[in-house]
């Protein structure tokens, strides 16, 4: 490896690359047209995402785009209702006809509203086209997932539920500046049990304190649940954020102490007869996903609505605006429920040849299939070690496989998503990103 190379991974833990562009690099355009935006644009096999902006409470380490317990409640998630509402008739006008094969609602906690609430949410995905019965998946928390709110998904066929937990040890639990009771944990899980959703568990390592013995009692009381997925999440320590405006937790070798969580955790659950599917996502290997529409995050659409949410397609991804602190967050929701013109795109990043490229690559490789080298050239018309330096001067990182049709991670490998995703990041961006001011 290359001494720029090596510098930049002493550290496993530089960003979460869950998407390209990231968030940080949007920034206000001139108006487009929905109609034109979505012009050329296959519509048949998109993603459907609902942002729901509310919760409970904000937890010490989230930088999520939420409002937690907004005054005038009722009001105010009606009011969110409404303008979600006047979104979709506009999106509806403007796309025309659409067709889902995956649909997500996210936030924030969407089973912060009220079940009647709910079922608006999915009339409007009805309304859009969604039908049921394709692959939909909803956030929940533990004190939310109420029996009355579970059977309004239920009733939408809704097949995956995902819960944030982060531990079962409630003194680790306060560290991350969220207030919970394990009873109330093992209680919802309980209901969630009662139907016949996928459940996926989330957990968090590198809490003040942690041990491997204390990650091991929240990883075997999640498993008494048998969950479809367990996604074990890195903690990072974000600006604005509750954690970020107080000490670093941990001490100062805290990335080796992630790290050997990170190892432990994912040993454990290899034991446990789950499979390693990116460096979050461990899957039961005893539950299949046959029959499922096509869908790929690296070539297909998706069509987001509500302040939170963003909507790609090839050349454009756009959103409306973002922060973290609260006030600044309840700002840009009042500005979204007074919006009376969802008929143009203002915010985004615009994608261009280069960045459809690295989006490609870095979704791709993050994940257990790897890049597939032949439908990178089918879809660009090159070769991916040509178009990427930083993906050529990976080639000597003893843990990334080189094969002739696939770029695959090894095992090992995952523990260094987090660095090799920045790592593919293009310069401008990564300049726009660290000029961002976050709010």
């Amino acid at each position: 490896m290359n001494a720029e190379l090596r510098a930049w991974l002493e550290t496993p833990f530089a960003g979460y690359a869950y998407s390209y562009p990231h968030k940080t690099a949007y920034r206000e355009l001139e108006p487009r047209r929905l109609a034109d935006v979505w012009q050329d644009e296959p519509r048949d096999a998109l993603f459907l995402y609902f942002h729901v902006p509310f919760c409970e409470m904000r937890c010490g380490f989230c930088n999520l785009f939420t409002e937690s317990r907004p005054k005038q409640r009722q009001q105010r998630t009606t009011a969110f209702l409404d303008a979600l509402e006047r979104q979709a008739e506009v999106v509806r006008e403007e796309l025309g006809e659409l067709g889902f094969a995956r649909m997500a609602i996210g936030g924030g906690t969407p089973t912060y509203l009220e079940p009647d609430q709910l079922n608006r949410l999915f009339g409007l995905a009805r309304f859009l086209g969604a039908q049921n019965g394709i692959p939909t998946s909803v956030e929940s928390s533990p004190e939310t997932a109420t029996p009355e709110r579970l059977q309004v998904l239920a009733d939408h066929d809704v097949t995956r539920v995902s819960i944030g937990v982060q531990s079962f040890l409630d003194d680790e639990v306060r560290r991350l500046g969220r207030a919970q009771n394990r009873s109330v944990v093992e209680t919802a899980l309980d209901r969630i049990r009662q139907h016949p959703f996928e459940l996926n568990i989330d957990l968090i390592y590198g809490v003040q304190d942690q041990t491997p013995d204390t990650l091991d009692t929240s990883i075997d009381a999640a498993l008494q649940w048998k969950p479809e997925e367990i996604f074990l999440y890195p903690l990072y320590v974000r600006p604005l954020t509750g954690l970020g405006r107080s000490a670093k937790p941990g001490t100062d070798d805290w990335d080796r102490h992630r790290l050997e969580l990170y190892l432990h955790g994912r040993e454990r659950l290899l034991q446990a007869g789950y499979v390693q599917r990116s460096m979050r996502c461990f899957r039961r290997a005893d539950a299949s996903r046959s029959g499922q529409p096509p869908y790929r995050c690296q070539e297909d659409g998706m069509v987001g609505l509500g302040p939170g949410a963003r909507s790609y397609t090839r050349n454009l991804h756009y959103s409306f605006d973002y922060a973290v602190t609260g006030p600044a967050v309840r700002e840009i929701i009042t500005e979204y429920i007074e919006q009376t013109d969802f008929r143009h795109v203002r915010y985004g990043a615009i994608v261009g040849e280069e960045d459809q490229r690295r989006r490609f690559v870095i979704q791709s490789l993050l994940w257990h299939e790897g890049l597939d080298l032949e439908r990178y050239h089918a879809r660009f018309g090159t070769h991916a070690l040509d178009d990427l330096a930083e993906l050529r001067a990976l080639t000597d990182a003893p843990w990334i496989d080189f094969g002739d049709a696939h770029v695959q991670l090894t095992p090992e490998g995952f523990a260094y998503s987090d660095a090799l995703g920045p790592w593919l990041y293009a310069p401008r961006v990564r300049r726009r990103m660290a000029e961002f001011e976050l709010r």
